[in-house]
């Protein structure tokens, strides 16, 4: 018998491994659909609103302030709960400072499985 919490592991462990393929290889479609919306966006940045949005806001997104493909590259996940994990990265300035990582990528658990759900800078 799996424990829900062993299940939640493996299915967020399934999603991590596709969401990070997606955004290493700049696929934007797939990266969408494994969005959330509206996506939660640091302090005083608006949120982003739809799939549309989120392609406009792409580069912002995951080039903006850290560097995401390079950082999901060796990043590992934090379990903050049964229904939300988080990758932490550095600046993009700053790619190898693994003790300085303020951009957060949030990911939830919703009924429709894990999705992204918010980006913050911990910093603001």
């Amino acid at each position: 018998m799996l424990f829900p919490s062993a299940f939640a592991q493996t299915d967020f462990s399934a999603f991590w491994k596709k969401f990070k393929s997606a955004v290493i290889a700049g696929d934007k479609a797939a990266v969408a659909e494994m969005t959330k919306f509206p996506l939660s966006m640091p302090y005083e940045v608006k949120a982003v609103k739809n799939k549309e949005n989120f392609l406009r806001r792409y580069d912002e997104i995951f080039k903006g302030e850290a560097n995401a493909a390079q950082c999901f590259a060796g990043a590992k996940p934090y379990k903050q709960s049964d229904r939300q994990y988080d990758v932490n990265c550095p600046f993009k300035e700053t790619p190898n400072d693994r003790e300085d990582v303020p951009i957060r990528f949030i990911f939830e658990q919703t009924k429709s499985g894990w999705r992204f759900a918010g980006l913050d800078n911990v910093n603001e």
